[in-house]
């Protein structure tokens, strides 16, 4: 009783404290909660009418665009390096729109079945993938593209690449507007008359022109498959850009064919004969007059670098798109006007290609190219499609051995032939010529091949460690890169084998010319590029390139090899390049095919301002040399006509100086190569006795520099030293048969070190 007395008498207190205003019961979790709900439901309807009303706004706001308003044919700028001299342009759109009746059905039917095969059916929308795409593009990743003819309309009358969730809501508030408004004959229609087709084309009717130079109207069953793969990419499919990009369009042919069969929009029949039949043939179409001369070379590597970097199709040819590119207008004449000078006479340009690159040291930037005939003509660039580097791939294993600890010095196997301790087709000097032993000058000087099989022998992991090096100094690996360049990003057959410095392999002159700007550069190699920077049509820099270089070799054996390279042009087979009258290294270089023919012939060379590639092949680029120049060796004509470019390039710069040898020293990894010893001194004269000498006697000197013993004078540049090489039978040999090695003879690569010789740098004086 006490207890309920109590609890009374506290709960009265309570009331009439309560009463009194001085204390406030404490709500309970749950009373909590409630409220809290329910203010979350108030604001919730708060926010939903307010999104209600917005979206109501921005549907009727959001007007659907004209496809052929003035605002999509905003052409693409490219400039010279200066960004002020214009270099070409992107896009002057050809655009023909044609109605839904007069397009063929085999083109609408083979569009749905690439593009979008439940178009018929579907709403318009695929809210996973907007959502997908938006996500994606905000957080910066590559732009994904929408997944239904609805939406790709939608992204082409908007013509922006803009990541952003404003983009994402306009264009799926466009894509419902346009899927309520229009029929779905009516978005085909206007899909097709706006979409993007390569080749300056917008619409199927320009495209029909461009690819296959008849009205759409006209095409047939593979003619409009051909179209309907071609749209979804057309740098990647357009059977015009090489032999890669014609399999990846006869692929998506077939699969497209197929689709369309699974479809029931063609007969089983009909399908079976277009694929058995296969990819129908294209006419020649003549390229617009823009393109003309190196212009449409020099453009085609710009577009290809710019969809490397992110930008679509459709930014580039009417995104009103600023670009600067790395060429410069001296440079790129300097390239013409070299190769017009020196280039013989009488052999037309579509058998006989020359192609030029010039590299700035330093930065990677591509100066000047020439990639052989007008661009109206061929569509083929020898500046990026490269031919067997030949012995122009010598300094990167010369390096690799001074690397490895051998020094300028030291002697190796200049004899020819040279047989191989494991037996097989020996390796041969050019004649069959042997100059004994020699040091590493002298086999770069007079481009002794035996004498660079020696040395790749005697480098642990030789063929591995050249390979190794050279990819470090420019040259790209074998394996291709995931993105197309406007250059290569691979060696093709840049392979680990023997012959590997006598360069069987591919090398675009743009790669081998940035090789050699890293010796220029004193060993630090920066990265090729050809874009300096991107400006969209609001102003807005969407790209600036950021020079990326690194230490490839050290300075010391960066000056070791440019010094044999200098010796090369002073008294060596690239004498022709004397011409310059300025400082400079360089290399000749020749290769055979599979026949024992000279399908290729290079000089390639270097002042401290600029590195140059110049490169001669013939037909397909693998076909014989001879009878089609007059002298088909690098140390002729490819010397003279990197004499002349370098000389145009170079005007009115200053004369730089190159670095001496250092003369590194190290530790040889295997015995036999040590130094030629110096030759004995003279006996002095015994004065008379009945006369008095006049003059004291000389002191025996011996040379800083040991040379190897006097050996026959090399060839004329008429017949060089660098032997040709055979890429089928043995990389980097030579195809005449030779007997197995003779019983004693000595190979000099055993793998006792040698001793006493502890690595160091020493800077000779000079």
């Amino acid at each position: 009783m006490k207890g309920k007395r109590k609890s009374a008498g506290a709960s009265g207190r309570s009331s009439r404290s309560a009463k009194a205003g001085k204390v406030r019961e404490p709500r309970t979790w749950k009373q909590r909660l409630k409220r809290f709900t329910l203010w979350s439901l108030v604001t919730g309807l708060v926010l939903a009418l307010l999104a209600v009303g917005a979206f109501v706004f921005a549907y009727k706001s959001i007007d659907i665009p004209n496809p052929n308003e003035e605002f999509l044919t905003e052409t693409t700028q490219v400039f010279y390096a200066d960004g002020k001299a214009p270099l070409g342009q992107f896009a002057v759109q050809k655009r023909d729109s044609i109605d839904y009746d007069e397009m063929p059905q085999t083109v609408k039917d083979a569009v749905v079945a690439s593009e979008n095969q439940t178009f018929w059916t579907d709403n318009g929308l695929d809210p996973k993938g907007i959502l997908r795409a938006a996500f994606s593009n905000a957080q910066g990743n590559s732009t994904q593209g929408a997944s239904t003819i609805t939406q790709q309309y939608v992204k082409i009358l908007y013509l922006t690449q803009e990541r952003t969730w404003k983009r994402k809501v306009k264009e799926a508030i466009l894509s419902l507007k346009i899927k309520n408004q229009l029929s779905k004959k009516k978005i085909l229609e206007g899909y097709l008359n706006t979409i993007y087709f390569g080749r300056g084309a917008y619409g199927i009717q320009s495209a029909a022109r461009a690819y296959f130079d008849r009205d759409a109207k006209d095409l047939n069953l593979r003619q409009s498959v051909v179209l309907a793969a071609v749209l979804n990419n057309p740098t990647l499919y357009d059977p015009a850009n090489g032999d890669n990009a014609r399999a990846r369009l006869q692929a998506r042919f077939d699969r497209i064919v197929k689709n369309m069969q699974g479809m029931d929009t063609i007969t089983a029949a009909e399908g079976d004969k277009a694929l058995a039949a296969g990819l129908p043939k294209f006419p020649k179409i003549r390229q617009t007059t823009q393109y003309g001369g190196q212009r449409g070379h020099v453009l085609t590597m710009v577009r290809k670098d710019l969809l490397r970097l992110g930008f679509s199709e459709q930014e580039i040819n009417g995104g009103g798109l600023q670009v600067t590119t790395t060429f410069t207008r001296k440079a790129m004449n300097a390239a013409a006007e070299g190769v017009a000078e020196e280039r013989p006479e009488g052999f037309g340009p579509k058998q006989l290609h020359v192609a030029v690159a010039s590299v700035q040291p330093g930065t990677g930037a591509v100066r000047g190219i020439y990639a052989g005939q007008d661009y109206l003509q061929s569509q083929l660039n020898w500046a990026v499609a490269g031919g067997q580097a030949g012995s122009t791939f010598k300094p990167f294993a010369l390096a690799a051995g001074i690397k490895a600890g051998f020094e300028l010095k030291d002697t190796f196997d200049g004899n020819s032939p040279y047989y191989l301790p494991g037996g097989g087709r020996p390796f041969e000097n050019q004649g069959n010529h042997s100059y004994g032993r020699v040091n590493l000058i002298k086999a770069t000087q007079d481009s002794i091949n035996t004498a660079y099989i020696d040395l790749t022998l005697a480098i642990p992991d030789g063929p591995k460690k050249i390979i190794e090096t050279a990819n470090d100094m420019g040259i790209p690996p074998e394996k291709p890169a995931a993105k197309p360049f406007g250059f290569p990003t691979y060696s093709d057959g840049l392979e680990p084998n023997t012959g590997v410095s006598l360069g069987s392999q591919t090398v675009s002159p743009i790669n081998m010319a940035n090789g050699y700007a890293t010796i220029a550069n004193r060993g630090v190699a920066a990265d090729p590029y050809i874009i300096e920077k991107v400006v969209d049509r609001d102003g807005v820099v969407r790209y600036d390139h950021k020079v990326t270089n690194h230490r490839a070799i050290d300075e010391g054996i960066s000056d070791d090899v440019g010094y044999a390279l200098q010796q090369v042009v002073k008294a060596g087979s690239g004498s022709a390049a004397l011409g310059l009258a300025r400082p400079a290294g360089g290399k000749t270089g020749t290769a055979t095919n599979g026949k024992g023919e000279v399908s290729s012939a290079w000089f390639t060379g270097y002042t401290p301002q600029l590195a140059t590639a110049v490169m001669y092949v013939r037909g397909k680029g693998n076909e014989e040399l001879k009878g089609w120049l007059p002298s088909y060796f690098g140390g002729s004509y490819p010397a003279a006509t990197w004499t002349a470019v370098m000389k145009k390039a170079l005007d009115g710069e200053d004369v730089e100086s190159l670095p001496p040898a250092a003369y590194v020293t190290g530790e040889a990894p295997s015995t036999g190569h040590a130094p030629a010893p110096p030759p004995p001194p003279k006996p002095t004269r015994k004065p008379k006795k009945d006369k008095p000498t006049e003059k004291p006697t000389k002191e025996p000197t011996t040379p800083t520099v040991p040379t190897a013993p006097p050996t026959t004078a090399p060839p004329t540049t008429e017949q060089p030293t660098e032997t040709p090489t055979d890429p089928t039978t043995n990389p980097g040999g030579i195809l005449k048969p030779r007997p197995s090695t003779p019983p004693g003879r000595s190979q000099g690569t055993t793998q006792r070190r040698r001793g006493g010789r502890r690595r160091r740098r020493a800077v000779a004086a000079g």
